[in-house]
C-alpha cells in the first residue's frame, strides 16, 4: 500500500529530527539530569521531561510517534529488520530501569538541598550539545547502543523496554483516563473489520492492533499514536477522536 500523505509527512518531521540529534542530544539525557540535580540545578533534560509529561496529558504519547529523535531511529532500523518486539510482560523492564533512576534523582536533589537553579543549557556549550570530541565519543556511543538495541528486540524494542521518557507519558496518559478530559485518541468501528491484519502488520510498536478493534478498546500503553493504523486500514475502520471519553484503562 503506497504511503499516506500524513504517514510521509511523519516521515519527514522524524528524520528532520533525528538530523537534529547532534544539537538535542543532551535534552534527552538521564545522566545529565542526574549529574544537574546533584548540584540543585533543573537542567534542559529535566524541564524537556516535564513538559513531555504535560503534553501527554493531551496527545499521550504522540511525541513519541512524531518527534522523537531516537524513536526515529529505531523507525529507520526497524525499516532494515522488521521483525515485531515481544512486548507483553517484558515492558515492565523500561519501569525497572525507570524508578530506581527517579529514585536517584529524587535523592540527589535532596542531598543538594532541592533545586535553587535553573539552567537549560546546563552543560550544553552554545546550546549545541556534541561540540567536543568527548561529547562525541559519548553521543556515538548510545547512538551504538540504541542501535544495537533496535535491532536485535525487534521494532522498536528500546521504546518498549529500555526507553526512559516513555514512563512519563505512560503517567500522563493514566491520569487523562482518570480525569476523563478531551485527548488524541484512536476509536474504531470493529463492525467494519474486515480481519485484514494490515494495521497489525505495519504498527512500529508491535502491538495486536486487530484485536483491538476486535475488543472495541483502542487504548495501549505502548501505543504512540503515529496514526499508521489510521491511514492503513484499508475500510478507515480505525480513526483519530478529538472528545471526552471514559475509555477503559490502558495496559
Amino acid at each position: 500500500m503506497a504511503t499516506s500523505r500524513r504517514q510521509a509527512w511523519r516521515w519527514r518531521i522524524l528524520l528532520a529530527a533525528l538530523v537534529l540529534i547532534p544539537v538535542v542530544f543532551n535534552y534527552l539525557s538521564p545522566y545529565l539530569i542526574l549529574d544537574a540535580s546533584s548540584r540543585g540545578i533543573i537542567n534542559g533534560s529535566l524541564l524537556v521531561f516535564g513538559l513531555l509529561t504535560l503534553s501527554s496529558l493531551v496527545v499521550g504519547r504522540a511525541w513519541c510517534g512524531w518527534l522523537c529523535p531516537a524513536g526515529a531511529l529505531r523507525e529507520v532500523w526497524a525499516r532494515a529488520k522488521r521483525r515485531p518486539a515481544r512486548g507483553g510482560r517484558w515492558n515492565a523492564t523500561k519501569w525497572a530501569i525507570w524508578v530506581p533512576w527517579l529514585g536517584l534523582i529524587a535523592f540527589f536533589a535532596i542531598a543538594a538541598g532541592g533545586y535553587h537553579a535553573v539552567d537549560p543549557l546546563y552543560n550544553t556549550e552554545h546550546g549545541v550539545s556534541v561540540s567536543s570530541l568527548p561529547s562525541l565519543v559519548i553521543f556515538c556511543g548510545v547512538l551504538l547502543l540504541i542501535s544495537v538495541f533496535s535491532l536485535t528486540t525487534g521494532r522498536r524494542g528500546f521504546c518498549h523496554y529500555a526507553c526512559w521518557m516513555a514512563p512519563f507519558m505512560i503517567l500522563g496518559r493514566k491520569v487523562q483516563q482518570a480525569a476523563c478530559w478531551s485527548t488524541l485518541h484512536l476509536k474504531s468501528n470493529r463492525e467494519g473489520c474486515v480481519h485484514c491484519d494490515r494495521c497489525t502488520q505495519v504498527c512500529p510498536m508491535s502491538l495486536d492492533v486487530r484485536r483491538m478493534v476486535e475488543k472495541g478498546r483502542m487504548e495501549n500503553a505502548e501505543c504512540i499514536l503515529c496514526g499508521t493504523c489510521v491511514d492503513t486500514c484499508p475500510k478507515r475502520v480505525i480513526r483519530y477522536a478529538w472528545r471526552q471519553t471514559r475509555s477503559s484503562p490502558a495496559r
